[in-house]
């Protein structure tokens, strides 16, 4: 059913999937940079299309709406929610042979901004692991969104504007959304501001912002993402914090790294207790692992699975 290629392919149809090489046929997972290309004919659900078309162009499209079966050659392809970002998905591929599961980006904790994750059973599994590792473990959602919220109001109480550093798509949306609805008024740098307009275009309210403009005013939450400076925004004798909302704190991250003042242990990827909680919903007899630690499939094996990394199934098996 599927085979390596520099990414992952399905045989059947020749359909790419998160291939960012241009390619005859491509299923995008969702839009961010390094799952997609100009393709030829691009598939996905018609939030990650509409930003698709917005990051790369008019580009030929195929829509694939949640749980609406596509038949296609000998597969039926069904999209379902990863709890990414907007528009984010997961691709069942299902045969006389068997079935496969595609998550591409996912997480099972909540969003303010993206559907929950729903993870249907399939016979093979081709999961994203960014965070597998036995160490990566996230915080509680609630304490660090309670820690954002802290950190913006201390910069209040001292005068400081409050910048956050976050992706310009799927964090920054959502940190809007958290932080208006505590009532802080949001200015979103220009590129975060687009999609954030495409956001509210698909029904996704956001609350109250704005789009950032030299000079920022005093009393907002700015949103800046790297690797663009906050300084052009901000009247020079203004004070500033830089507050960094990344998954990726929560495994120690140093601040220099984060090039923030502060961390926060915020992710729209699964963490390690959510990618074996994954494995168990979907309940596959073959795992392929990619985007993260080859070691996360040496882990799955010592705990009984049949799990390998994605780019050794060449050898390991033809499909």
């Amino acid at each position: 059913m599927f085979h390596y290629d520099r990414g992952l392919k399905l045989t059947g149809i020749d359909l790419a999937i998160d291939i960012c090489r241009r390619q005859p046929r491509a299923f995008v997972s969702h839009a961010h940079g390094y799952h997609m290309a100009r393709h030829e004919l691009a598939l996905g659900t018609p939030a990650t299309l509409r930003l698709y078309q917005l990051r790369l162009g008019d580009r030929p499209t195929r829509e694939l709406p949640y749980r609406c079966p596509l038949d296609w050659g000998p597969l039926r392809l069904t999209t379902y929610p990863a709890g990414h970002c907007l528009g984010s998905a997961m691709l069942l591929a299902q045969s006389e042979q068997g079935s496969l599961l595609y998550t591409g980006d996912f997480k099972l904790s909540p969003s303010a901004t993206a559907e929950a994750a729903e993870l249907p059973h399939a016979d093979v599994l081709v999961m994203e692991s960014t965070f597998g590792d036995p160490r990566y473990r996230h915080p509680p959602r609630d304490r660090a969104i309670e820690s954002l919220v802290d950190r913006v109001r201390d910069c209040f109480r001292r005068g400081a504007t409050p910048v956050v550093r976050s992706y310009a798509l799927g964090k920054s949306q959502e940190v809007t959304r958290l932080l208006s609805n505590e009532g802080f008024a949001v200015l979103q740098h220009p590129k975060v501001y687009e999609i954030s307009r495409v956001y509210e275009a698909c029904g996704v309210s956001l609350g109250n912002f704005g789009r950032l403009q030299r000079p920022a005013p005093a009393g907002h939450v700015l949103i800046v993402p790297p690797p663009h400076s906050p300084e052009p925004w901000i009247e020079p004798r203004r004070r500033y914090t830089t507050i960094a909302v990344t998954g990726w704190a929560g495994s120690g991250m140093p601040r220099r790294q984060a090039r923030a003042d502060y961390a926060i242990a915020l992710s729209d990827h699964a963490d390690y207790g959510e990618l074996l909680e994954a494995i168990e919903r979907v309940k596959p007899s073959e795992i392929y692992c990619t985007h993260g630690p080859r070691e996360f499939a040496d882990h799955l094996r010592t705990k009984g699975y049949n799990a390998y990394p994605l780019e050794s199934s060449r050898r390991v098996a033809a499909r």
